[in-house]
């Protein structure tokens, strides 16, 4: 539901020490934070894929 996803991009967002919004049901994180928030989503209990470039 949308409260936990703020939850957790405000989780992310601490994690990675950096800033970010919910934009349409999506987490964007500012700057190349790829494998840190795989790791914390990984640390979380989600499956992580990456993909594209």
């Amino acid at each position: 539901n949308e409260e936990q996803i703020h939850e957790l991009a405000t989780t992310l967002k601490s994690k990675c020490g950096t800033g970010g919004t919910v934009k349409e049901g999506k987490i964007e994180i500012q700057g190349d934070q790829r494998e840190r928030i795989i790791i914390e989503l990984e640390k979380l209990g989600f499956k992580t894929k990456k993909v594209g470039g």
